[in-house]
């Protein structure tokens, strides 16, 4: 995995915020969906497909292909985006979501979109998932296969049980091609991760089962880059790395707002901008945003 130059950073800069105006353009689209988890996590999904993850778009089932496991599937949004933006299918065919017959649920369904490893919706169930296919590999390969399995997690779900049965199966068994990052953006549904269910010293408690554990800026392309990196460094145990991200990064209405997990454009709150000019106003900050971007490298 090669080093982030400066001109490397902005095309990568660029591409997430491509891929978050997809995200508001789908869901207005679509009338429904989840805003704040996809545009936080763009920058990490934007990293893993335009520079850290073995895949190949034209061949989605190639089998030496790294393993995305998307565990918080209600963020699919941004993994549909940056799936098209990588060449998996149309850019335009991102705004048939939710929509009846799409190949784009609003949680993803693994045999209706190539490359998709897993269908995804009940929380709490794909760290699971991901320890099976890596400890599979391991046993049908051995510890040098150079295979890498990546299962994205919110920190909301972290309140299921199972979550914590998969962390002790993958710290006993020393997986050390399981990496799991999580969107570390102190929301859920229903309010502040500290206060539904308190999950720190998280790192501490994930360190307790035997893993190796970092914490980074999940909006800083070089630190996620160098987390990665890291993690595929570590042979005697599994990695997770806690990306703390902005909820709804690059609208400001909609960032670090519990309100907006779980509603598109358009059906959020109002105490900022009307309803009727959200979606509007949302992709006209982030094409302001990317001027900005541009302007920084020159």
């Amino acid at each position: 995995m090669e080093h982030l130059h400066d001109e490397r950073i902005k095309e990568l800069e660029l591409k997430a915020n491509d891929i978050r105006q997809t995200i508001i353009e789908m869901l207005i689209e679509a009338g429904s969906g989840h805003t704040a988890g996809p545009l936080g996590m763009a920058d990490v999904f934007t990293l893993l497909y335009f520079h850290a993850l073995r895949h190949d778009p034209k061949h989605p089932e190639w089998s030496e292909r790294d393993r995305l496991i998307l565990s918080n599937g209600h963020i699919c949004p941004v993994l549909y985006a940056t799936m098209a933006h990588a060449g998996y299918f149309s850019v335009e065919e991102c705004k048939t979501l939710r929509k009846f017959g799409s190949r784009l649920q609003g949680h993803p369904h693994r045999e209706w979109l190539p490359a998709l490893e897993t269908s995804s919706g009940p929380l709490g169930s794909g760290l699971s998932q991901a320890v099976g296919m890596a400890l599979a590999e391991r046993m049908d390969h051995g510890k040098q296969s150079s295979k890498f399995f990546y299962c994205m997690l919110g920190d909301g779900e972290l309140d299921c049980g199972q979550i914590w049965e998969a962390v002790m199966l993958a710290g006993k068994e020393k997986l050390h091609n399981l990496i799991g990052i999580i969107d570390r953006n102190n929301i859920q549904i229903d309010g502040f991760t500290e206060d539904i269910m308190p999950l720190e010293p998280l790192k501490d408690k994930w360190e307790s089962f035997g893993w190796h554990v970092q914490e980074i800026d999940g909006h800083n392309m070089e630190a996620i880059n160098n987390a990665i990196q890291e993690a595929k460094a570590i042979f005697n145990k599994p990695s997770v790395i806690i990306a703390h991200t902005i909820p709804g990064k690059g609208v400001d209405f909609t960032e670090r707002r519990f309100e907006w997990h779980g509603n598109p454009p358009g059906k959020g709150p109002v105490d900022v901008v009307p309803k009727e000019k959200q979606g509007v106003e949302a992709l006209n900050e982030l094409r302001t945003l990317r001027g900005l971007i541009r302007s920084e490298h020159e």
